[in-house]
């Protein structure tokens, strides 16, 4: 039951140019095979039958070599240098965005809800995922608040093509980010998200600190060094998504948001790149998104939302804190039916979104 069983690339659209063409939508297979019919029993869409296929890949990659540095409990470093790279490289990427799709899209049906506890509860601690934290944060938190002031992770404040502002945002969230998100959650009222972060977050240091008194090292490589790395990638990731904000319209999803377009990964990790979209709407499937982009192409262009080609929000961000304008200018996709801008022109547009923002 392959992920790849599911996507494939879509039709050449209107605009090859400047369109998303290669992105992944979703194309019933023909003749399911016996496990993807069992596992479409299961949840509550067909089209996610790769987050199936993905949960049943991590469990059997990841549970056994973890079982086994436990089993060792001392081992030279190099099984570290081993073990991370090769979990993130092949899991962490992937799993992060399922995790994204079903904490606004539950994968399991009703009658097998408590199955939808496993992909944060039981995957996410080796995954760098704490449990609770990343729905309570996104959804109960990030979404509402759009990146404006009363979001804990906004990118307003900041110089945001500036090294030192990011490792100020870095450190606030990594020192601060459970304090502050509690303290957000009393502030607006919402007791059961609070419970359910503290209950998360507190079993899994409980945890941690239990495992790591017949074993530091592989509590080490197994649990606390995922959630540090995955969490500096998070902030990385948020940044580069929220780095182009029109001052003149902070809360507008289109000049606030970034969407990355004909990218490999957003055919690896569920269409991510569409973050416009996603603002937009953020329960649509994550198949419908090249559709809703391309179906709204004149509206992007109105609204002069940045998009950019065969990139994602990683190499953004990486790209901003080198200052690589250039680079950025050349993926920049002109989606007007005028002639495409020079780079100086898109260089300017693009440093005139990334000016600190005060909080209204």
């Amino acid at each position: 039951m392959p992920a790849s069983a599911a996507l494939s690339p879509s039709a050449s659209p209107a605009h090859p140019a400047d369109a998303a063409a290669t992105d992944a939508f979703y194309t019933p297979p023909g003749q399911p095979g016996l496990l993807t019919r069992w596992a479409q029993k299961l949840i509550n869409d067909p089209r996610d039958v790769p987050f199936v296929a993905l949960i049943a890949q991590a469990s059997l990659g990841i549970f056994p070599v973890a079982a086994y540095l436990f089993w060792l409990r001392t081992f030279p470093a190099w099984f570290a240098l081993l073990y991370l790279p090769a979990l993130f490289l092949i899991f962490v990427d992937r799993f992060i965005l399922m995790l994204h799709n079903t904490s606004h899209r539950p994968l399991f049906r009703r009658e097998f809800a408590l199955l939808n506890q496993y992909i944060p509860w039981v995957l996410g601690p080796f995954l760098g995922e704490t449990p609770e934290a990343y729905f309570v944060h996104h959804v109960g938190m990030h979404h509402p608040e759009n990146n404006l002031a009363a979001d804990l992770s906004t990118t307003m404040p900041y110089q945001r093509d500036k090294l030192a502002d990011f490792l100020r945002y870095f450190a606030r969230f990594m020192t601060l980010g459970i304090v502050d998100l509690a303290g957000y959650l009393t502030r607006t009222k919402r007791p059961a998200l609070r419970r359910r972060l503290l209950r998360g977050e507190l079993t899994f240091w409980a945890v941690c600190a239990l495992l790591a008194l017949y074993s530091w090292q592989a509590t080490l490589v197994v649990f606390i060094a995922p959630v540090l790395i995955v969490r500096f990638l998070m902030m990385c990731g948020n940044w580069g998504q929220h780095a182009f904000v029109d001052a003149d319209a902070p809360g507008n999803c289109f000049r606030n948001s970034l969407t990355c377009i004909d990218s490999r990964y957003n055919r690896r990790c569920f269409n991510d790149g569409y973050h416009i979209g996603h603002h937009l709407k953020a329960n649509m499937h994550w198949t419908e998104m090249p559709g809703e982009f391309l179906k709204n192409r004149a509206v992007y262009a109105e609204e002069r939302a940045i998009v950019f080609r065969n990139t994602d929000f990683f190499i953004v961000w990486l790209l901003l804190m080198t200052g690589q304008f250039a680079t950025l200018a050349r993926l920049y996709v002109h989606l007007g039916d005028g002639p495409r801008p020079s780079d100086a022109e898109i260089i300017a547009l693009l440093r005139s979104r990334l000016v600190p923002i005060a909080a209204p």
